[in-house]
């Protein structure tokens, strides 16, 4: 957790967001990295995402079960919805959502918009060609071809 800390700072210093994040596996650091929103022009370069990255290519494989997460913050819905999807086993962190909110980032409205219906959100959404779409996932369910994830 001091390194994912460090990061954070470091972060701050080189001109990232505050937050930073550690993968490890057996108790060895298998990648490190902060958040790069702004440096990289990524909204998606949180670290959490970053690190979540790097251990999969350094691991050679998007199935990170048995590595957990050391991360300077809670996070965000979608940095959570990552570490659900590459199933790291554990999650850690320091500063929690509502440390966030008092600096700016307000993940928490997320969080509260995830849970309403989808009519509700502040967001408009809109189905358009459920049909023609469902092709690619009857493609999907037929492949014996596919990698599960």
């Amino acid at each position: 957790m001091r390194r994912a800390i460090a990061l954070s700072e470091e972060s701050v210093r080189t001109g990232g967001g505050p937050f930073g994040a550690v993968i490890a596996k057996d108790g060895e650091i298998v990648a490190e990295a902060s958040n790069s929103v702004t440096i990289d022009h990524d909204p998606t370069a949180h670290a959490e995402v970053n690190a979540i990255r790097k251990a999969a290519r350094k691991l050679g494989t998007f199935d990170l079960e048995g590595c957990e997460i050391y991360t300077s913050c809670e996070p965000c819905p979608m940095c959570l919805g990552a570490i659900y999807w590459a199933h790291l086993g554990r999650i850690y962190y320091a500063n929690d959502r509502k440390d966030a909110a008092r600096i700016g980032f307000d993940d928490d409205f997320i969080y509260k918009e995830i849970a309403l219906k989808p009519e509700e959100r502040h967001k408009q959404m809109q189905i358009l060609l459920p049909e023609e779409a469902k092709e690619a996932f009857q493609m999907w369910e037929s492949s014996s071809e596919k990698t599960e994830y």
